[in-house]
C-alpha cells in the first residue's frame, strides 16, 4: 500500500509522459496492493499448514478478485533461494516476467509489476520483456528494481554482489534500460559497467517513456537510487511510530533532488469476523507457529541493509500481545 501519484519523470523532465491507463497513477491518493504472492508464504514466515501455498489457480484466482474490486497493484518478489528455516518459505516462486506476462492477460485494470536483479538481466533483454508486458496489458506494467542484497541468491548464478557499487550499477543500468524505451537512434553505450553497442528496441512500450519504476531502499544511497530512477519508493515499516520519522527524511532526501515521490510500504491484513478472532488468529500463525529459523535467516541476511538507514528500523515487528498492552487492551 502507498501513497501518490508523482507526476512528471526522473530522468528525462522534457519528455511528456502518459501513463494514464496505468493505476498507479490514477486519482487515488492511497493505493492498494498485493505483495509476494508469487511466493510460498507469502509474507508469512509461519509453520501454519493453512499458510499461502503459491499455487498458480490460487494466484490467478486472487489476482482476478483484486482487479475487479479495484485494487491498484500487484507486486512479486524475485526469489532464487527460500528463508532456510523450516517452512522454507519462499522456496518456492514463480519468475516474476513470466508471471507478470500471464496475469497481464488475464486481468484488466490492475498494474502489474515485474521485479527485475539488475546483475542477472541485461537492460535490453529488460527493454523488451517490459514492452512486451505493456503491451499485453495495454499500458498497466510496472517494473520493480532490485539490485541485490543477498548473495547467497546469487551464488547460483555465479554472480557476485559488490555491495559498495551495486546502486551505481543499478542506475547505470536503469539509464540504458530507459533511454532504450524512450526511443530514437540506434546507439551505443560506454560506461563504468556496461560496453553495449548499436541499441535498440522495438516495440516501445506503450506506456510513455517507460513503464512505472519502483524500487526499494533503506540506506541513503538506496533513497538516492529512487530520486534519480523511480516513481514510487517501497520502504519497510514494522512501527507505527516510525512513519514520520521515515517520511520525513524521505521527503528531505528527494528535495535535493527536486524530487517528491511516492512511498509504498507493506502490512499484514488478518479478516475474522471480530478484532479479537482476529488478533487470536493472528498470534497462532505469526508467534504460536513461527518460523524462527526463517526468521533468524532474514534478520542476519537484512541486518546490516538496516543498519545503513538513517532511522532505526525494528526488525521484529511488536506483537499482538505488545500492541494491546500498549493501546490499554489486554
Amino acid at each position: 500500500m502507498g501513497s501518490g501519484p508523482r507526476p512528471g519523470n526522473p530522468a528525462e523532465g522534457n519528455l511528456q509522459t502518459d501513463r494514464r491507463r496505468n493505476p498507479l497513477f490514477g486519482p487515488n491518493r492511497f493505493k492498494l496492493g498485493i505483495f509476494s504472492a508469487n511466493c510460498d508464504g507469502g509474507l508469512t514466515m509461519s509453520l501454519a499448514p493453512d499458510r499461502w501455498k503459491a499455487e498458480w489457480a490460487d494466484i490467478a484466482a486472487m489476482t482476478g478478485i483484486a482487479d475487479e474490486a479495484g485494487l491498484e497493484f500487484i507486486l512479486p518478489v524475485a526469489k532464487w533461494r527460500g528463508y532456510q528455516g523450516k517452512a522454507k518459505i519462499y522456496g518456492r516462486s514463480f519468475e516474476t516476467l513470466t508471471h507478470g506476462a500471464a496475469l497481464a492477460a488475464l486481468t484488466k485494470r490492475i498494474a502489474i509489476f515485474c521485479t527485475i536483479h539488475v546483475p542477472l538481466v541485461t537492460p535490453a533483454f529488460a527493454a523488451k520483456a517490459m514492452a512486451t508486458i505493456d503491451h499485453v496489458s495495454n499500458g498497466r506494467a510496472g517494473l520493480n528494481i532490485v539490485c541485490g542484497w543477498n548473495q547467497e541468491e546469487f551464488d547460483l548464478h555465479g554472480v557476485t554482489i559488490d555491495q559498495d557499487s551495486r546502486y551505481d550499477h543499478g542506475l547505470e543500468w536503469f539509464q540504458v534500460w530507459s533511454r532504450l524505451l524512450a526511443g530514437g537512434p540506434e546507439f551505443d553505450w560506454d560506461g563504468r559497467f556496461f560496453k553495449l553497442r548499436r541499441l535498440q528496441t522495438d516495440p516501445l512500450s506503450i506506456q510513455r517513456p517507460w513503464p512505472a519504476v519502483m524500487s526499494a531502499g533503506f540506506s541513503p544511497k538506496g533513497r538516492d537510487f529512487a530520486a534519480q530512477a523511480a516513481d514510487v519508493l517501497f520502504t519497510n515499516l514494522t512501527q507505527l511510530e516510525q512513519v514520520p520519522a521515515i517520511l520525513t527524511d524521505i521527503n528531505d532526501h528527494m528535495a535535493t533532488r527536486g524530487r517528491a515521490i511516492s512511498v509504498f510500504t507493506m502490512s499484514h491484513v488478518v479478516c475474522r469476523p471480530t478484532r479479537r478472532e482476529a488478533e487470536e488468529f493472528y498470534h497462532y500463525f505469526a508467534e504460536e507457529m513461527a518460523d524462527e529459523e526463517g526468521q533468524d535467516y532474514y534478520r542476519r541476511m537484512r541486518g546490516t541493509t538496516a543498519r545503513r538507514s538513517r532511522v532505526p528500523l525494528r526488525l521484529r515487528p511488536a506483537s499482538a500481545v505488545e500492541r494491546s498492552r500498549s493501546s490499554g487492551r489486554e
